[in-house]
């Protein structure tokens, strides 16, 4: 190289223009560009020399004014065209040749620009470019306007970002912001950045939804993903993750919807068409005002002999479906109703579960009805099973039903009765081993995001039809073991209790319910009958809740096919199979079930943060950390608290809230000074 030699090369990635001043060193050269500044050089960060000439660094303006108007991306294709038919390679100096019928230095670099920036048409190949076939340069093509595509896509997403972030923010509290009309390109975008907040580290498309909250000015965590789909308007700030991370579905799928329409339109031939008819007998349907899905009624009738056979009326959904067809599929995906704080997600779908399948009062419905006969003392002496046709007579709330018993109404013997034959089979229960546990049991509401918690009392109405459920479950399982089907059945191993000196050192009540309960074993599932050690029974079967919950759908199916005569639909493989994955997918319900109380338990108690709350000392969690575990009596909610000071089990004091996340899952409770407290109570 020679002193005056124009060159090409590269700053931060981008081609510069320099001449050369002086050597430096044994190869290196000291180059100046056109604005005057040094660059020292090795021979292989050159990428052009302009040959034959000298030039001042002051030239290069006009150099590079000559050579810009030829540098037409256009003019390539045509050469392309040429070269790719003729099967030629080229170089700056041919293609200038080609394009320009000349090779001054200025177009030679014109050249050499075009081919350096191609991406379509050339590959570099050794001094030379090969040009590409057809096949390749169709494929490249495509792959760019792909990419061309995709940008507009990110560049429009990003746009439609801003203006929900920008309306969102402008929006008033009072009136939702206005919807932006996003395109179907940007779901995706949207589902990466729910998957990332939802799940966080586990995440696999992290990177691709960090990229998306950095282009948008947010942090990288999964908190700041979750915070940008509340401000892009796509999430509530009370969002459930627990149920995003679970496996629950949550939409019907529309082929379900469409085919539970045509069945109640038309509807199936009815396996069992000789129902016995018990419509003139009055039924009592009690459940929660709330309630919809009704699927349990009782009756009481007055035998010739005097005595009363109780009957026990569970809806019959499997007159709607069969065993495998779409609709029972779907409700064995589902599993179970999930009861949440806002609302439920249904096994079955709403139309048919709060419609045919239900005891509808005033209707005549189709259920499985247990009639049983007690002794003086509660224990099973006679009972029958039988397909039904019932008219549920009153729709009562467990409100009503105390409130009829508490006035003993003469009109409604039967209630009464029932009552007193629930009274006398929990007495025996207990007699049979039964363990009594009676702790609050708290119902959480949220509408419109305004939450309310009631404590349910064990009030009489509650109990017998606790009672009677129990009741049924226990008949449907002695007819399961006597006739050997391959149903669930709901076992207990047998707790290993405190021993009685232990348990009357602790105060009674709450406190000794709760050392019990800690020592209880979760129930299990399995084809097989055996004890539950809680319940004092030595079979049991959970078949009253059909709609609600899989596993009495399968005792269901296989007790009328037994009814009728016929094989059952389920051999004892596929029932063990179906039980366990149900009972792992029911288990996940109630998991979120609990997570999601929790959080909106801890959202209320946030809320109320100026709040005195008396509480009660169940039990140590770790007592030489003084970390225990209250329960709120006014709310029935059990929290861990540390105390600088501890006091005894059984200890009554006022608490208040210093620090609540629901999203974090955290609370701290401190005593609340004794000022605050009193001057509450003066209030």
């Amino acid at each position: 190289m020679e002193k005056g030699t124009l060159i090409e090369f590269k700053v931060q990635g981008l081609p510069r223009l320099g001449v050369a001043d002086r050597p430096e060193g044994k190869k290196n050269w000291v180059v100046v560009d056109g604005s005057g500044h040094s660059h020292v050089l090795h021979p292989r960060q050159i990428t052009y020399t302009v040959e034959h000439e000298s030039y001042q660094s002051s030239d290069i303006a006009g150099f590079l004014a000559e050579v810009e108007p030829n540098v037409d991306p256009d003019n390539l294709e045509v050469a392309w065209e040429f070269l790719q038919e003729a099967g030629e390679l080229t170089d700056p100096a041919s293609l200038a040749l080609l394009l320009f019928s000349e090779q001054s230095p200025a177009l030679c670099y014109a050249a050499h620009c075009l081919l350096t920036s191609d991406k379509t048409f050339f590959k570099r190949k050794g001094n030379h470019y090969e040009p590409r076939s057809v096949k390749q340069v169709d494929e490249v093509r495509h792959q760019q306007a792909r990419e061309a595509a995709h940008k507009l896509e990110w560049e429009g997403f990003l746009l439609r970002s801003q203006q929900a972030l920008t309306t969102h923010k402008a929006s008033d509290n009072s009136e939702p912001p206005t919807p932006i009309d996003w395109e179907k390109t940007d779901r995706s975008r949207l589902d990466v950045l729910e998957r990332y907040a939802t799940l966080g580290e586990d995440c696999s498309q992290k990177v691709a939804a960090q990229e998306i909250l950095k282009a948008l000015g947010y942090g990288v965590g999964a908190e700041e993903a979750f915070q940008l789909l509340v401000d892009l308007g796509q999430w509530s700030p009370h969002e459930n993750l627990a149920l995003r991370r679970s496996q629950i579905p949550i939409q019907i799928p529309d082929e379900i919807s469409i085919m539970v329409q045509q069945r109640i339109d038309n509807p199936p031939p009815d396996a069992d068409a000789n129902r016995l008819d018990l419509t003139h007998l009055k039924v009592y349907t009690i459940d929660d005002e709330s309630t919809r899905e009704i699927d349990d009624g009782l009756s009481l009738e007055t035998l010739s002999n005097g005595r009363s056979r109780i009957w026990v009326h569970i809806a019959d959904p499997t007159r709607w479906l069969l065993p495998g067809d779409a609709i029972d599929l779907e409700a064995r995906r589902r599993c179970t109703t999930v009861y949440l704080p806002t609302g439920m997600i249904p096994m079955f779908p709403e139309a048919l579960a709060t419609g045919p399948m239900s005891l509808r009062q005033g209707e005549v419905c189709c259920a499985l009805s247990f009639g049983i006969v007690l002794s003086e003392a509660g224990a099973v002496e006679a009972y029958d099973i039988t397909t039904s046709l019932i008219k549920p007579t009153y729709r009562l709330t467990y409100e009503d039903v105390d409130e009829m018993l508490e006035l003993g109404l003469k009109a409604e013997p039967e209630l009464n009765a029932i009552a007193d034959w629930a009274k006398q089979r929990r007495e025996w229960r207990k007699s049979q081993g039964a363990i009594a546990i009676n702790m609050p049991e708290s119902s959480i509401k949220v509408i419109d995001e305004q939450i309310t918690i009631d404590v349910l009392e064990n009030s009489q109405s509650r109990q017998t039809v606790a009672e009677m459920m129990i009741l049924t479950g226990e008949v449907a399982a002695r007819y399961g073991e006597a006739h050997a089907l391959a149903m669930p059945f709901r076992s207990q191993p047998e707790p290993e209790l405190p021993s009685d000196n232990e348990l009357l050192q602790l105060p009674s009540g709450w406190v000794r319910d709760s050392a019990i309960r800690r020592c209880m074993p979760r129930s299990e599932m399995g084809i097989s009958p055996a004890r539950h050690a809680t319940l004092g029974l030595d079979y049991y079967s959970q078949v009253t809740s059909p709609i609600r919950r899989y596993t009495d759908l399968l005792a269901h199916f296989q007790l009328k096919a037994h009814l009728r005569g016929d094989s059952l639909p389920f051999s004892p493989a596929e029932m063990t199979e179906l039980t366990q994955g149900v009972s792992t997918a029911a288990y996940e319900a109630v998991t979120v079930e609990r997570q999601t109380k929790r959080y909106w338990a801890l959202e209320f108690l946030r809320r109320e943060g100026n709040h005195t709350w008396a509480v009660m000392l169940l039990r140590w969690l770790r007592e030489h950390e003084n970390l225990g575990l209250v329960i709120i009596e006014d709310l029935g909610l059990e929290l861990a608290m540390r105390f600088e000071t501890p006091p005894v089990l059984g200890e009554r004091f006022d608490v208040r809230v210093v620090h609540a996340n629901p999203r974090q899952d955290f609370i701290r409770l401190e005593l609340a000074p004794e000022e605050v407290v009193a001057s509450e109570a003066v209030a």
